[in-house]
Protein backbone atom coordinates (compact mmCIF):
# COMPACT_ATOMS: atom_id res chain seq x y z
CA UNK A 1 0.00 0.00 0.00
CA UNK A 2 1.16 3.44 -0.91
CA UNK A 3 2.27 5.76 1.95
CA UNK A 4 -0.29 8.22 0.78
CA UNK A 5 -3.12 5.76 1.45
CA UNK A 6 -1.88 5.25 5.02
CA UNK A 7 -1.71 8.93 5.58
CA UNK A 8 -5.24 9.36 4.27
CA UNK A 9 -6.55 6.60 6.56
CA UNK A 10 -4.74 8.04 9.56
CA UNK A 11 -6.06 11.44 8.74
CA UNK A 12 -9.60 10.06 8.40
CA UNK A 13 -9.23 8.26 11.71
CA UNK A 14 -7.99 11.41 13.38
CA UNK A 15 -10.96 13.32 11.96
CA UNK A 16 -13.35 10.61 13.14
CA UNK A 17 -11.68 10.60 16.55
CA UNK A 18 -11.96 14.37 16.72
CA UNK A 19 -15.63 14.16 15.82
CA UNK A 20 -16.20 11.47 18.45
CA UNK A 21 -14.32 13.53 21.05
CA UNK A 22 -16.46 16.55 20.20
CA UNK A 23 -19.62 14.45 20.48
CA UNK A 24 -18.38 13.03 23.76
CA UNK A 25 -17.67 16.52 25.07
CA UNK A 26 -21.13 17.65 23.98
CA UNK A 27 -22.65 14.56 25.57
CA UNK A 28 -20.73 15.23 28.76
CA UNK A 29 -21.88 18.83 28.73
CA UNK A 30 -25.45 17.70 28.08
CA UNK A 31 -25.14 15.07 30.84
CA UNK A 32 -23.87 17.71 33.26
CA UNK A 33 -26.69 20.01 32.23
CA UNK A 34 -29.24 17.22 32.64
CA UNK A 35 -27.78 16.35 36.03
CA UNK A 36 -28.13 19.97 37.13
CA UNK A 37 -31.65 20.05 35.76
CA UNK A 38 -32.39 16.76 37.47
CA UNK A 39 -31.07 18.09 40.77
CA UNK A 40 -33.19 21.20 40.34
CA UNK A 41 -36.25 19.08 39.53
CA UNK A 42 -35.51 16.78 42.47
CA UNK A 43 -35.20 19.77 44.78
CA UNK A 44 -38.38 21.23 43.31
CA UNK A 45 -40.16 17.88 43.72
CA UNK A 46 -39.00 17.61 47.35
CA UNK A 47 -40.19 21.17 47.95
CA UNK A 48 -43.56 20.40 46.38
CA UNK A 49 -43.82 17.17 48.40
CA UNK A 50 -42.94 19.00 51.61
CA UNK A 51 -45.48 21.69 50.82
CA UNK A 52 -48.05 18.99 50.06
CA UNK A 53 -47.32 17.26 53.38
CA UNK A 54 -47.61 20.56 55.22
CA UNK A 55 -50.84 21.35 53.37
CA UNK A 56 -52.18 17.89 54.19
CA UNK A 57 -51.33 18.40 57.87
CA UNK A 58 -53.05 21.78 57.85
CA UNK A 59 -56.06 20.28 56.05
CA UNK A 60 -56.30 17.43 58.56
CA UNK A 61 -56.01 19.89 61.43
CA UNK A 62 -58.72 22.05 59.90
CA UNK A 63 -60.93 19.02 59.26
CA UNK A 64 -60.41 17.94 62.86
CA UNK A 65 -61.43 21.40 64.07
CA UNK A 66 -64.46 21.37 61.78
CA UNK A 67 -65.47 17.89 62.96
CA UNK A 68 -65.11 18.97 66.57
CA UNK A 69 -67.09 22.13 65.87
CA UNK A 70 -69.77 20.01 64.18
CA UNK A 71 -69.91 17.64 67.15
CA UNK A 72 -70.15 20.57 69.54
CA UNK A 73 -72.87 22.12 67.42
CA UNK A 74 -74.74 18.80 67.31
CA UNK A 75 -74.41 18.40 71.09
CA UNK A 76 -75.63 21.95 71.60
CA UNK A 77 -78.52 21.33 69.26
CA UNK A 78 -79.47 18.20 71.22
CA UNK A 79 -79.33 20.13 74.49
CA UNK A 80 -81.42 22.95 73.06
CA UNK A 81 -84.02 20.56 71.65
CA UNK A 82 -84.30 18.62 74.88
CA UNK A 83 -84.20 21.73 77.05
CA UNK A 84 -86.94 23.30 74.97
CA UNK A 85 -88.99 20.12 75.13
CA UNK A 86 -88.61 19.76 78.90
CA UNK A 87 -89.22 23.46 79.44
CA UNK A 88 -92.41 23.26 77.41
CA UNK A 89 -93.46 20.11 79.27
CA UNK A 90 -92.67 21.71 82.62
CA UNK A 91 -94.62 24.86 81.79
CA UNK A 92 -97.53 22.79 80.48
CA UNK A 93 -97.60 20.55 83.55
CA UNK A 94 -97.24 23.49 85.93
CA UNK A 95 -100.01 25.37 84.10
CA UNK A 96 -102.38 22.39 84.21
CA UNK A 97 -101.57 21.82 87.88
CA UNK A 98 -102.30 25.48 88.64
CA UNK A 99 -105.59 25.47 86.73
CA UNK A 100 -106.74 22.26 88.42
CA UNK A 101 -105.55 23.36 91.84
CA UNK A 102 -107.94 26.32 92.22
CA UNK A 103 -111.27 24.55 91.58
CA UNK A 104 -110.11 21.46 93.48
CA UNK A 105 -109.22 23.56 96.51
CA UNK A 106 -112.65 25.20 96.28
CA UNK A 107 -114.36 21.80 96.16
CA UNK A 108 -112.18 20.33 98.89
CA UNK A 109 -112.67 23.35 101.15
CA UNK A 110 -116.45 23.26 100.79
CA UNK A 111 -116.99 19.51 101.12
CA UNK A 112 -116.56 19.81 104.91
CA UNK A 113 -119.31 22.43 105.05
CA UNK A 114 -121.56 20.41 102.72
CA UNK A 115 -120.99 17.35 104.90
CA UNK A 116 -121.91 19.33 108.04
CA UNK A 117 -124.95 20.90 106.39
CA UNK A 118 -126.10 17.51 105.10
CA UNK A 119 -125.68 15.99 108.55
CA UNK A 120 -127.80 18.79 110.06
CA UNK A 121 -130.52 18.37 107.43
CA UNK A 122 -130.61 14.59 107.92
CA UNK A 123 -130.76 15.10 111.69
CA UNK A 124 -133.62 17.56 111.24
CA UNK A 125 -135.41 15.08 108.96
CA UNK A 126 -135.00 12.38 111.59
CA UNK A 127 -136.44 14.71 114.26
CA UNK A 128 -139.47 15.39 112.05
CA UNK A 129 -140.02 11.67 111.52
CA UNK A 130 -139.79 11.01 115.25
CA UNK A 131 -142.12 13.89 116.18
CA UNK A 132 -144.58 13.41 113.34
CA UNK A 133 -144.55 9.71 112.41
CA UNK A 134 -147.94 10.01 110.69
CA UNK A 135 -147.80 11.69 107.27
CA UNK A 136 -150.09 11.89 104.29
CA UNK A 137 -150.08 9.46 101.37
CA UNK A 138 -148.24 11.80 98.97
CA UNK A 139 -145.25 12.13 101.34
CA UNK A 140 -145.24 8.39 101.98
CA UNK A 141 -145.21 7.71 98.24
CA UNK A 142 -142.31 10.14 97.71
CA UNK A 143 -140.31 8.61 100.62
CA UNK A 144 -140.77 5.20 99.05
CA UNK A 145 -139.92 6.51 95.59
CA UNK A 146 -136.59 8.05 96.65
CA UNK A 147 -135.80 5.22 99.08
CA UNK A 148 -135.08 7.61 101.91
CA UNK A 149 -133.24 5.11 104.13
CA UNK A 150 -130.81 4.23 101.30
CA UNK A 151 -130.44 7.92 100.42
CA UNK A 152 -129.43 8.76 104.00
CA UNK A 153 -126.70 6.14 104.07
CA UNK A 154 -125.45 6.64 100.52
CA UNK A 155 -125.38 10.44 100.71
CA UNK A 156 -122.84 10.40 103.54
CA UNK A 157 -120.80 7.73 101.73
CA UNK A 158 -120.90 9.82 98.55
CA UNK A 159 -119.68 12.91 100.36
CA UNK A 160 -116.90 10.85 101.96
CA UNK A 161 -115.90 9.51 98.52
CA UNK A 162 -115.91 13.03 97.09
CA UNK A 163 -113.59 14.15 99.88
CA UNK A 164 -111.23 11.21 99.24
CA UNK A 165 -111.34 11.94 95.49
CA UNK A 166 -110.56 15.63 95.95
CA UNK A 167 -107.68 14.72 98.27
CA UNK A 168 -106.36 12.39 95.59
CA UNK A 169 -106.60 15.13 92.96
CA UNK A 170 -104.71 17.49 95.27
CA UNK A 171 -101.99 14.85 95.66
CA UNK A 172 -101.76 14.45 91.89
CA UNK A 173 -101.52 18.22 91.43
CA UNK A 174 -98.74 18.35 94.01
CA UNK A 175 -97.02 15.49 92.19
CA UNK A 176 -97.26 17.30 88.85
CA UNK A 177 -95.81 20.48 90.34
CA UNK A 178 -93.05 18.46 91.98
CA UNK A 179 -92.22 16.80 88.66
CA UNK A 180 -92.16 20.05 86.66
CA UNK A 181 -90.06 22.13 89.09
CA UNK A 182 -89.76 24.83 86.40
CA UNK A 183 -88.67 27.40 88.97
CA UNK A 184 -85.71 25.40 90.25
CA UNK A 185 -82.68 26.12 88.07
CA UNK A 186 -80.12 25.71 90.84
CA UNK A 187 -78.93 22.69 92.76
CA UNK A 188 -80.80 22.10 95.98
CA UNK A 189 -81.22 19.22 98.46
CA UNK A 190 -84.33 17.20 97.58
CA UNK A 191 -85.94 13.86 98.35
CA UNK A 192 -85.41 11.99 95.09
CA UNK A 193 -88.00 9.39 96.10
CA UNK A 194 -90.59 12.12 95.52
CA UNK A 195 -89.18 12.64 92.02
CA UNK A 196 -89.41 8.90 91.25
CA UNK A 197 -92.96 8.73 92.60
CA UNK A 198 -93.91 11.79 90.53
CA UNK A 199 -92.53 10.13 87.41
CA UNK A 200 -94.52 6.96 88.09
CA UNK A 201 -97.69 9.04 88.43
CA UNK A 202 -96.97 10.76 85.09
CA UNK A 203 -96.42 7.34 83.44
CA UNK A 204 -99.38 5.67 85.19
CA UNK A 205 -101.39 5.48 81.98
CA UNK A 206 -98.60 3.51 80.29
CA UNK A 207 -98.10 1.23 83.29
CA UNK A 208 -101.69 0.30 84.16
CA UNK A 209 -103.69 -2.55 82.65
CA UNK A 210 -105.47 -1.79 79.39
CA UNK A 211 -107.33 -3.88 76.79
CA UNK A 212 -104.75 -6.29 75.38
CA UNK A 213 -102.06 -5.16 77.83
CA UNK A 214 -101.30 -6.35 81.34
CA UNK A 215 -100.41 -4.06 84.21
CA UNK A 216 -96.68 -3.63 84.78
CA UNK A 217 -95.80 -4.38 88.38
CA UNK A 218 -93.70 -1.69 90.07
CA UNK A 219 -91.53 -2.82 92.99
CA UNK A 220 -90.00 0.00 95.04
CA UNK A 221 -87.08 -0.91 97.30
CA UNK A 222 -86.38 2.52 98.73
CA UNK A 223 -83.39 2.79 101.02
CA UNK A 224 -82.85 5.34 103.79
CA UNK A 225 -81.55 8.13 101.57
CA UNK A 226 -80.72 11.62 102.79
CA UNK A 227 -81.70 14.58 100.63
CA UNK A 228 -79.60 14.68 97.46
CA UNK A 229 -78.11 17.97 96.27
CA UNK A 230 -79.07 18.06 92.59
CA UNK A 231 -81.01 19.76 89.82
CA UNK A 232 -84.44 18.24 90.66
CA UNK A 233 -86.14 18.90 87.34
CA UNK A 234 -83.26 17.46 85.33
CA UNK A 235 -82.96 14.38 87.54
CA UNK A 236 -86.71 13.80 87.17
CA UNK A 237 -86.11 13.94 83.42
CA UNK A 238 -83.57 11.11 83.76
CA UNK A 239 -86.06 8.99 85.73
CA UNK A 240 -88.71 9.70 83.10
CA UNK A 241 -86.47 8.66 80.17
CA UNK A 242 -85.23 5.45 81.79
CA UNK A 243 -88.57 4.26 83.21
CA UNK A 244 -90.36 5.09 79.96
CA UNK A 245 -87.78 3.04 78.02
CA UNK A 246 -88.32 0.15 80.44
CA UNK A 247 -92.09 0.34 79.85
CA UNK A 248 -91.54 0.30 76.06
CA UNK A 249 -89.22 -2.72 76.34
CA UNK A 250 -91.75 -4.63 78.44
CA UNK A 251 -94.61 -3.80 76.08
CA UNK A 252 -92.50 -5.05 73.16
CA UNK A 253 -91.81 -8.28 75.05
CA UNK A 254 -95.54 -8.76 75.66
CA UNK A 255 -96.13 -8.68 71.89
CA UNK A 256 -93.63 -11.51 71.41
CA UNK A 257 -94.73 -13.68 74.35
CA UNK A 258 -97.50 -16.22 74.76
CA UNK A 259 -100.12 -16.09 77.51
CA UNK A 260 -98.34 -18.89 79.39
CA UNK A 261 -95.01 -17.06 79.18
CA UNK A 262 -96.59 -13.86 80.49
CA UNK A 263 -98.22 -15.77 83.34
CA UNK A 264 -94.86 -17.30 84.28
CA UNK A 265 -92.91 -14.07 83.84
CA UNK A 266 -95.16 -11.01 84.38
CA UNK A 267 -93.78 -7.60 83.41
CA UNK A 268 -91.84 -6.00 86.25
CA UNK A 269 -89.89 -2.82 86.94
CA UNK A 270 -87.84 -2.82 90.13
CA UNK A 271 -86.56 0.48 91.52
CA UNK A 272 -83.92 0.27 94.25
CA UNK A 273 -82.22 3.16 96.03
CA UNK A 274 -79.31 2.99 98.46
CA UNK A 275 -76.32 4.82 99.89
CA UNK A 276 -73.18 3.15 98.54
CA UNK A 277 -70.57 5.29 100.32
CA UNK A 278 -70.29 8.36 102.52
CA UNK A 279 -71.16 10.77 99.71
CA UNK A 280 -72.69 8.61 96.97
CA UNK A 281 -76.26 7.48 96.34
CA UNK A 282 -77.36 4.82 93.86
CA UNK A 283 -80.65 4.46 92.00
CA UNK A 284 -81.19 1.20 90.12
CA UNK A 285 -84.05 0.89 87.61
CA UNK A 286 -84.32 -2.70 86.39
CA UNK A 287 -86.82 -4.42 84.10
CA UNK A 288 -87.27 -8.07 83.15
CA UNK A 289 -87.70 -7.34 79.46
CA UNK A 290 -85.93 -8.65 76.37
CA UNK A 291 -82.54 -7.16 77.23
CA UNK A 292 -80.03 -6.06 74.62
CA UNK A 293 -76.92 -7.43 72.91
CA UNK A 294 -73.42 -5.97 73.20
CA UNK A 295 -73.68 -4.11 69.89
CA UNK A 296 -76.79 -2.22 70.98
CA UNK A 297 -75.48 -1.68 74.50
CA UNK A 298 -72.29 -0.07 73.11
CA UNK A 299 -74.35 2.59 71.32
CA UNK A 300 -77.13 3.10 73.86
CA UNK A 301 -75.89 6.54 74.99
CA UNK A 302 -75.02 7.79 71.47
CA UNK A 303 -77.08 10.77 70.27
CA UNK A 304 -79.91 9.84 67.86
CA UNK A 305 -79.37 6.09 68.33
CA UNK A 306 -82.64 4.24 68.87
CA UNK A 307 -83.98 0.71 68.42
CA UNK A 308 -87.57 1.94 68.31
CA UNK A 309 -89.58 2.15 65.07
CA UNK A 310 -89.57 5.40 63.12
CA UNK A 311 -91.81 7.93 64.83
CA UNK A 312 -91.60 6.24 68.24
CA UNK A 313 -88.27 7.56 69.48
CA UNK A 314 -85.74 10.34 68.85
CA UNK A 315 -82.66 8.62 70.27
CA UNK A 316 -82.06 11.62 72.53
CA UNK A 317 -83.45 10.42 75.87
CA UNK A 318 -80.54 8.32 77.10
CA UNK A 319 -77.94 10.64 75.56
CA UNK A 320 -79.40 13.57 77.47
CA UNK A 321 -79.73 11.43 80.61
CA UNK A 322 -76.03 10.59 80.39
CA UNK A 323 -75.11 14.28 80.09
CA UNK A 324 -77.34 15.19 83.04
CA UNK A 325 -75.93 12.48 85.33
CA UNK A 326 -72.27 12.64 84.28
CA UNK A 327 -71.71 16.25 83.14
CA UNK A 328 -74.22 18.15 85.26
CA UNK A 329 -74.01 16.10 88.47
CA UNK A 330 -70.51 14.58 88.25
CA UNK A 331 -72.03 11.11 88.58
CA UNK A 332 -72.05 7.80 86.73
CA UNK A 333 -74.67 6.16 84.52
CA UNK A 334 -74.19 2.50 83.62
CA UNK A 335 -76.26 0.11 81.51
CA UNK A 336 -76.20 -3.55 82.56
CA UNK A 337 -77.98 -5.86 80.14
CA UNK A 338 -77.88 -9.15 78.26
CA UNK A 339 -80.26 -10.74 75.78
CA UNK A 340 -83.10 -12.45 77.63
CA UNK A 341 -82.01 -11.14 81.04
CA UNK A 342 -83.62 -7.70 81.12
CA UNK A 343 -81.92 -4.33 81.51
CA UNK A 344 -80.71 -2.34 84.49
CA UNK A 345 -79.70 1.31 84.52
CA UNK A 346 -77.60 2.26 87.54
CA UNK A 347 -77.47 5.95 88.41
CA UNK A 348 -74.80 7.02 90.92
CA UNK A 349 -74.54 10.66 92.02
CA UNK A 350 -72.88 12.54 94.89
CA UNK A 351 -75.16 13.22 97.84
CA UNK A 352 -73.51 16.61 98.38
CA UNK A 353 -72.32 18.30 95.18
CA UNK A 354 -68.56 18.92 95.08
CA UNK A 355 -68.93 21.99 92.87
CA UNK A 356 -71.57 23.72 90.86
CA UNK A 357 -71.77 22.78 87.22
Amino acid sequence: MEPTDWENKIKNLENANLILRQKLERSEAERSQLEVQNQEKTFLLKTVCQEFIESEKKLKARMSKLEKALENQKAMQIKLIEAEKMSALGILVAGIAHEINNPVNFIYGNITYVNDYTGDILKLLEMYQNRYPETDAEIEDFIEKIDLNFLREDLLKTLSSMKVGSERIREIVLTLRNFARVDEAEKKPVNIHEGIDSTLVILQNSIKEKPGLRAIKIVKNYGDLPKIECYPGQLNQVFMNIINNAVDALREQEKQSSTDELEANPSLIEITTSVISNNWARVSIKDNGLGMNESVKAKIFDPFFTTKPVGHGTGLGLSISYQIVVDKHGGRLECISAVGEGTEFAIEIPIVAKSSS
